[in-house]
Protein backbone atom coordinates (compact mmCIF):
# COMPACT_ATOMS: atom_id res chain seq x y z
CA UNK A 1 0.00 0.00 0.00
CA UNK A 2 1.36 2.70 -1.38
CA UNK A 3 0.39 6.66 -0.68
CA UNK A 4 0.59 9.15 -3.20
CA UNK A 5 1.16 12.72 -1.81
CA UNK A 6 -0.05 14.72 -4.16
CA UNK A 7 -1.14 12.99 -7.49
CA UNK A 8 -2.73 15.75 -8.83
CA UNK A 9 -2.32 19.20 -8.48
CA UNK A 10 -5.33 21.05 -6.61
CA UNK A 11 -6.01 23.46 -9.67
CA UNK A 12 -6.74 19.73 -11.41
CA UNK A 13 -8.82 18.95 -7.93
CA UNK A 14 -10.43 22.23 -8.56
CA UNK A 15 -11.10 21.53 -12.16
CA UNK A 16 -12.20 18.01 -11.86
CA UNK A 17 -14.63 18.97 -9.47
CA UNK A 18 -16.33 21.46 -11.06
CA UNK A 19 -16.76 19.80 -14.24
CA UNK A 20 -18.23 16.26 -12.39
CA UNK A 21 -21.08 19.10 -10.77
CA UNK A 22 -21.93 19.60 -14.29
CA UNK A 23 -22.13 15.95 -15.27
CA UNK A 24 -24.45 12.91 -14.78
CA UNK A 25 -24.40 10.43 -11.88
CA UNK A 26 -26.23 7.00 -12.01
CA UNK A 27 -26.63 4.34 -8.99
CA UNK A 28 -23.50 2.74 -8.55
CA UNK A 29 -24.71 -0.76 -8.20
CA UNK A 30 -25.61 -1.06 -11.89
CA UNK A 31 -21.85 -1.26 -12.26
CA UNK A 32 -21.24 -4.17 -9.68
CA UNK A 33 -21.09 -7.50 -10.54
CA UNK A 34 -20.71 -10.39 -8.35
CA UNK A 35 -21.56 -10.73 -4.77
CA UNK A 36 -20.31 -6.68 -4.66
CA UNK A 37 -23.71 -5.63 -6.08
CA UNK A 38 -24.84 -6.31 -2.70
CA UNK A 39 -22.95 -4.07 -0.58
CA UNK A 40 -22.44 -1.69 -3.04
CA UNK A 41 -24.13 2.03 -2.13
CA UNK A 42 -23.17 4.93 -4.17
CA UNK A 43 -23.34 7.46 -6.64
CA UNK A 44 -21.22 7.10 -10.14
CA UNK A 45 -20.76 9.34 -12.88
CA UNK A 46 -22.53 7.92 -16.14
CA UNK A 47 -19.43 6.28 -18.09
CA UNK A 48 -21.42 6.36 -21.25
CA UNK A 49 -21.38 10.00 -21.20
CA UNK A 50 -19.34 11.33 -23.65
CA UNK A 51 -18.26 14.52 -20.94
CA UNK A 52 -17.44 11.69 -18.56
CA UNK A 53 -15.67 9.60 -20.84
CA UNK A 54 -13.21 13.27 -21.55
CA UNK A 55 -12.67 14.00 -17.95
CA UNK A 56 -11.71 10.37 -17.45
CA UNK A 57 -9.37 10.11 -19.85
CA UNK A 58 -8.05 13.57 -18.95
CA UNK A 59 -7.30 12.14 -15.29
CA UNK A 60 -5.74 9.08 -17.28
CA UNK A 61 -3.33 11.07 -18.95
CA UNK A 62 -2.05 12.49 -15.36
CA UNK A 63 -2.14 9.09 -14.39
CA UNK A 64 0.44 7.91 -17.04
CA UNK A 65 2.90 11.39 -16.18
CA UNK A 66 3.43 10.45 -12.57
CA UNK A 67 6.30 9.28 -11.98
CA UNK A 68 6.01 7.39 -8.33
CA UNK A 69 2.90 6.01 -9.77
CA UNK A 70 4.48 4.40 -12.64
CA UNK A 71 7.61 3.20 -10.18
CA UNK A 72 5.07 1.68 -7.50
CA UNK A 73 2.73 0.23 -10.43
CA UNK A 74 4.77 -0.41 -13.69
CA UNK A 75 1.50 -0.40 -15.30
CA UNK A 76 0.76 -2.07 -18.51
CA UNK A 77 -2.89 -1.23 -18.98
CA UNK A 78 -4.66 1.51 -16.76
CA UNK A 79 -8.76 0.87 -16.96
CA UNK A 80 -10.05 4.70 -17.27
CA UNK A 81 -10.80 6.36 -14.29
CA UNK A 82 -14.04 5.89 -12.82
CA UNK A 83 -15.90 8.75 -10.63
CA UNK A 84 -17.93 7.98 -7.67
CA UNK A 85 -19.36 10.20 -4.78
CA UNK A 86 -20.93 8.99 -1.40
CA UNK A 87 -23.65 10.95 0.07
CA UNK A 88 -24.79 10.56 3.55
CA UNK A 89 -25.30 6.83 4.26
CA UNK A 90 -24.12 5.26 1.65
CA UNK A 91 -20.95 2.68 1.67
CA UNK A 92 -19.56 0.25 0.15
CA UNK A 93 -19.24 -3.16 2.21
CA UNK A 94 -16.18 -5.50 1.98
CA UNK A 95 -15.50 -6.48 -1.33
CA UNK A 96 -12.49 -7.88 -4.20
CA UNK A 97 -12.41 -6.30 -7.09
CA UNK A 98 -12.64 -8.24 -9.83
CA UNK A 99 -9.69 -9.84 -11.56
CA UNK A 100 -10.47 -9.81 -15.11
CA UNK A 101 -12.01 -6.20 -16.42
CA UNK A 102 -13.19 -5.27 -20.07
CA UNK A 103 -12.01 -2.10 -20.50
CA UNK A 104 -15.32 0.03 -21.94
CA UNK A 105 -15.57 0.57 -26.14
CA UNK A 106 -12.85 -1.85 -26.72
CA UNK A 107 -12.44 -5.58 -26.72
CA UNK A 108 -9.44 -5.45 -24.43
CA UNK A 109 -9.26 -6.94 -21.57
CA UNK A 110 -7.21 -5.59 -18.12
CA UNK A 111 -5.87 -8.12 -14.97
CA UNK A 112 -6.21 -6.33 -12.08
CA UNK A 113 -3.26 -6.14 -10.31
CA UNK A 114 -3.07 -2.80 -8.55
CA UNK A 115 -6.52 -0.59 -7.48
CA UNK A 116 -6.14 2.64 -6.92
CA UNK A 117 -8.08 5.68 -4.91
CA UNK A 118 -7.65 9.20 -5.49
CA UNK A 119 -9.51 11.40 -3.38
CA UNK A 120 -11.32 14.50 -4.64
CA UNK A 121 -12.43 16.49 -1.34
CA UNK A 122 -10.74 17.08 1.65
CA UNK A 123 -11.52 15.18 5.01
CA UNK A 124 -13.30 18.34 6.50
CA UNK A 125 -15.76 18.27 3.86
CA UNK A 126 -17.38 14.83 5.15
CA UNK A 127 -17.07 12.41 7.85
CA UNK A 128 -16.69 8.60 7.64
CA UNK A 129 -16.32 7.52 4.25
CA UNK A 130 -12.76 5.52 5.13
CA UNK A 131 -11.62 3.73 2.43
CA UNK A 132 -10.52 0.46 4.62
CA UNK A 133 -7.82 -2.48 3.50
CA UNK A 134 -7.41 -5.10 5.07
CA UNK A 135 -3.91 -6.31 5.32
CA UNK A 136 -1.85 -8.80 6.82
CA UNK A 137 -1.06 -6.32 9.52
CA UNK A 138 -4.41 -5.39 9.98
CA UNK A 139 -7.37 -3.18 8.77
CA UNK A 140 -5.63 0.08 7.27
CA UNK A 141 -7.99 3.13 7.33
CA UNK A 142 -7.08 5.82 4.58
CA UNK A 143 -8.48 9.35 4.55
CA UNK A 144 -6.37 11.23 2.49
CA UNK A 145 -6.54 15.48 1.39
CA UNK A 146 -7.68 16.09 -2.28
CA UNK A 147 -5.62 15.19 -4.55
CA UNK A 148 -3.54 12.59 -2.91
CA UNK A 149 -4.36 8.68 -3.62
CA UNK A 150 -3.77 5.42 -2.58
CA UNK A 151 -2.41 2.52 -4.44
CA UNK A 152 -2.86 -1.24 -3.08
CA UNK A 153 -3.21 -4.75 -4.82
CA UNK A 154 -6.48 -5.75 -5.99
CA UNK A 155 -6.42 -9.00 -4.14
CA UNK A 156 -7.17 -7.03 -0.89
CA UNK A 157 -10.54 -7.28 0.78
CA UNK A 158 -11.36 -3.68 1.02
CA UNK A 159 -14.61 -1.55 1.86
CA UNK A 160 -15.26 2.62 2.48
CA UNK A 161 -17.22 2.82 5.40
CA UNK A 162 -20.59 5.10 5.48
CA UNK A 163 -20.46 8.71 5.36
CA UNK A 164 -22.21 10.00 7.86
CA UNK A 165 -22.22 13.95 7.01
CA UNK A 166 -21.24 15.78 3.94
CA UNK A 167 -20.37 14.08 0.71
CA UNK A 168 -17.15 11.76 -0.25
CA UNK A 169 -16.22 12.23 -3.93
CA UNK A 170 -12.63 10.43 -5.64
CA UNK A 171 -11.75 8.66 -8.31
CA UNK A 172 -11.12 4.91 -8.91
CA UNK A 173 -8.70 2.82 -11.29
CA UNK A 174 -7.43 -0.37 -11.99
CA UNK A 175 -3.73 -1.42 -13.64
CA UNK A 176 -2.32 -4.28 -15.05
CA UNK A 177 1.05 -4.32 -13.80
CA UNK A 178 4.05 -5.71 -16.04
CA UNK A 179 5.11 -7.35 -12.98
CA UNK A 180 2.25 -9.43 -11.43
CA UNK A 181 3.80 -9.90 -8.15
CA UNK A 182 3.33 -8.11 -5.54
CA UNK A 183 6.72 -8.33 -3.71
CA UNK A 184 8.83 -8.46 -6.80
CA UNK A 185 6.79 -5.09 -7.98
CA UNK A 186 7.78 -4.08 -4.15
CA UNK A 187 11.23 -4.85 -4.37
CA UNK A 188 11.53 -2.95 -7.65
CA UNK A 189 9.61 0.09 -6.65
CA UNK A 190 12.31 -0.01 -3.13
CA UNK A 191 15.11 -0.19 -5.82
CA UNK A 192 14.10 2.35 -7.78
CA UNK A 193 13.52 4.82 -4.85
CA UNK A 194 17.29 4.41 -3.91
CA UNK A 195 18.07 4.32 -7.30
CA UNK A 196 16.71 8.82 -7.39
CA UNK A 197 17.31 8.92 -3.82
CA UNK A 198 21.48 8.36 -4.83
CA UNK A 199 20.89 10.62 -7.66
CA UNK A 200 19.26 13.18 -6.13
CA UNK A 201 22.43 13.04 -3.36
CA UNK A 202 24.82 13.47 -6.40
CA UNK A 203 27.35 11.76 -4.50
CA UNK A 204 27.41 8.52 -6.36
CA UNK A 205 29.45 8.01 -9.09
CA UNK A 206 27.78 7.45 -12.65
CA UNK A 207 29.25 4.06 -12.73
CA UNK A 208 27.81 3.00 -9.99
CA UNK A 209 24.81 4.51 -11.42
CA UNK A 210 25.05 2.82 -14.04
CA UNK A 211 25.20 -0.82 -12.28
CA UNK A 212 22.02 -0.06 -10.10
CA UNK A 213 20.16 0.86 -13.40
CA UNK A 214 21.21 -2.29 -15.55
CA UNK A 215 20.51 -4.31 -12.14
CA UNK A 216 16.82 -3.11 -12.46
CA UNK A 217 15.69 -2.77 -16.06
CA UNK A 218 17.46 -6.58 -15.93
CA UNK A 219 14.85 -7.62 -13.36
CA UNK A 220 11.94 -5.63 -15.28
CA UNK A 221 13.16 -7.17 -18.93
CA UNK A 222 13.83 -10.64 -17.15
CA UNK A 223 9.86 -10.81 -15.15
CA UNK A 224 7.74 -8.30 -17.03
CA UNK A 225 4.39 -9.73 -18.60
CA UNK A 226 3.42 -8.19 -21.34
CA UNK A 227 0.64 -10.64 -22.65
Amino acid sequence: MIVIEPLISAQDVSYFRQQLSELPWQDGTNTAMGMASSVKNNNQADSSDAKVRQLSNELLAKLGQHPTLISAALPHKIFPPVFNLYSESQEYGYHVDAAIMRIPGTQEVLRSDISMTVFLNDPTEYEGGELVISTEFGEQQVKLPAGHAVVYPSSSLHKVNAVTSGQRVAAITWMQSMIADTSLRQTLYQLDRSIQNLIADDKTSRAELDRLHNVYHNLIRQFSQLG
